[in-house]
């Protein structure tokens, strides 16, 4: 079975800090070894980098780079497409995510995901925001609580 974890932006930006959390590295080495594919949605590279670049955190900028070079997921018109449907539905049901105004890149990073069903058979978003992303597992992605992993790793 082919697994990929996608990043939102919270777990990115902990990721990539230059003093991150044992925790993290430890998770990181978990995933390598059970053959997970970590992926870098291109949202939350943007969401991250913009903030990265606003504080001229240098060494966090260089980590992303390195870790989207080979594993970001690109945006793209089917993606676009996808978060558009994505947000026509769950303002029509009353659950946006975000203000009508708002480019929403919950939904984008949603849109990312589902798409990544075409490449892997089990596709896990990774978020400090749980209650937004988890609106979307009903289309088959699965959602995991950054900061319930993290404590979970202690039982490992």
């Amino acid at each position: 079975m082919t697994r990929a974890v996608l990043l939102d932006s919270g777990p990115l930006g902990q990721v990539v800090h230059p003093k991150r959390d044992s925790k993290i590295t430890k998770w990181l080495k978990m995933l390598q070894e059970q053959s997970n594919k970590l992926r870098v949605p291109e949202i939350a590279d943007y969401e991250v980098r913009r903030e990265l670049l606003r504080l001229k955190r240098n060494k966090s900028i260089n980590r992303l780079n390195q870790l989207a070079r080979y594993n970001l997921i690109p945006l793209d018109t089917d993606t676009m497409r996808t978060a558009a449907e994505l947000w026509a539905n769950i303002r029509t049901e009353g659950q946006p995510t975000a203000s009508n105004d708002s480019l929403d890149g919950d939904v984008i990073l949603a849109a990312q995901a589902i798409l990544q069903l075409n490449n892997f058979d089990e596709v896990i978003v990774v978020t400090t925001n749980f209650n937004h992303i988890s609106r979307f597992e009903s289309v088959g992605m699965q959602v995991q609580d950054w900061q319930e992993l993290l404590d979970n790793l202690d039982d490992l």
